[in-house]
Parts: structure tokens; C-alpha cells; sequence
């Protein structure tokens, strides 16, 4: 590490190219109903408050990028204080995730992954969800416990996308399990990469809302999923 709380020295670029590598390469569960579904849940401890608002905005970009694949639905979590753990109804427009977001106010307390994941299991087991974008930046569970749970996750073919904001080595660790046991990737960024996070946030919906394919249309035009272009084709399909 480059200094405490800072994020590793391993690149963003090579972190950014293996997460947009595995993301290519994860099997997609077909949306039924047209929309892909998707889960975006948020660690709202303490810790997390600065870069609140910027999630807010950076969000609205996932909708927008699968305008043309049919849309998305798209399921608010966040955790915060002592237990709390929230989910809202599952939208389709940015603006009303937004409202539902800038109402939350961040609140000390100890992270709550595991709920997260339970969650997702119970969502998945009611109507298939096609992925879980999660971004956090500590870890403070059982890592057992932890696993267990993605594990059964991922048996439910729902892959678990993992930002992580600055470069804790505990939940480093944690993160690249649990995407690992559910067929996901993990992935580092800071407050100096919105743009880069905004543009994975979109790869990870376009990829739910069409899958493989979509996403490679994506990176033909440019930016941060440009880089899957070699790495779709080593995937298979």
C-alpha cells in the first residue's frame, strides 16, 4: 500500500481490466420480463459519508446505458447505525433512486454484508435478479459466515459486483472472496475516479440488462468497457 487508507499501488487500470475481464466472462441469467434486475446496495456507515452524494449521481448513468436493451430495475440496500438494514421498492427511473437516496443520512455502526447477501438470496429466490452491485469500503463480520452466504448466492446464478472505496486489506480480502464464490469480480477506485466508477457502474448494468453481447457493444464505443474488447472473445459464450 501506498499509505494508510489509500488505495494499493497495484494500478487502476490493471484492477480495472481484470474487473471488466471478469465481468465478461460471467454466464448471465436472461431477464424474463425484458428489464434486467439488479441490485444496488451501499455501505451507509459513517466512514461512507463523503462520497454519498457523489453515488447519487453516479448511479443515474447505469439507467441510461441500458436505454436501448430493454431497461433496467433497479433495488436500493444500504446499511447503517446499530442493525439497520433497508431495501426499497425495485424502480426504473434514476430520478426516483435518487430521491430515495438523498433522503439517507450515513450513521455510524459495523457493516452488515451478510444481510446484504441474505437479502439478494431472498430477492433472487422471489424473481431472478441478474446481479449485485455492492460498494463499501470496510469489513467487520465473520468472513465464514460472510462466505457462506455468497456461496449460496452464487449457486442462484446471482454474480456480486464489488467496488471498493480505498484500500482496506481486510475487506479487500473479504470483497475478492465473495466475488469470487458467486461468479462476480472485485474492484478498488477513490474519490479521484468517479468517472471511472461511473463508467463500470454502467458496464455492470449493461451486462445485466443484455449480457455479453450488449457489453461488447458497449466498449465499442469507448471508455473503461473499450477495455473488454480483447476479452470477450477469450471468454466464450
Amino acid at each position: 500500500m501506498t499509505g494508510k487508507g489509500r488505495v494499493p499501488v497495484r494500478s487502476s487500470t490493471d484492477q480495472v481490466a481484470e474487473f471488466l475481464e471478469k465481468v465478461a466472462a460471467t454466464p448471465t441469467v436472461r431477464p424474463v420480463a425484458g428489464r434486467g434486475r439488479l441490485i444496488f446496495a451501499m455501505d451507509a456507515t459513517a466512514s461512507r459519508e463523503p462520497s454519498w452524494d457523489q453515488a447519487c449521481h453516479l448511479q443515474a448513468d447505469m439507467f441510461h446505458a441500458t436505454d436501448g436493451l430493454g431497461g433496467l430495475e433497479v433495488q436500493l440496500v444500504f446499511y447503517r447505525g446499530y442493525g439497520e438494514c433497508k431495501a426499497s421498492p425495485w424502480v426504473t427511473s434514476s430520478d426516483e433512486l435518487v430521491r430515495r437516496m438523498v433522503k439517507v443520512r450515513c450513521l455510524g455502526g459495523r457493516t452488515q454484508l451478510r444481510k446484504v447477501l441474505s437479502h439478494a438470496i431472498r430477492e433472487t429466490d422471489n424473481r431472478q435478479v441478474n446481479a449485485l452491485v455492492f460498494v463499501g469500503d470496510c469489513f467487520e463480520e465473520d468472513v465464514d459466515n460472510v462466505c457462506h452466504v455468497a456461496g449460496e448466492l452464487g449457486i442462484r446464478g446471482v454474480p456480486a459486483f464489488l467496488f471498493q472505496e480505498g484500500g482496506d486489506p481486510i475487506a479487500a480480502q473479504t470483497f475478492r472472496q465473495v466475488a469470487k464464490l458467486t461468479g462476480g469480480a472485485h474492484c478498488s477506485f477513490d474519490l479521484s475516479s468517479a468517472r471511472q466508477l461511473k463508467e463500470l457502474l454502467s458496464a455492470v448494468a449493461v451486462f445485466a440488462a443484455g449480457g455479453r453481447a450488449a457489453l461488447e457493444d458497449l466498449s465499442s464505443r469507448g471508455g473503461a468497457a473499450r477495455l473488454l474488447t480483447n476479452q470477450i472473445g477469450k471468454a466464450g459464450r
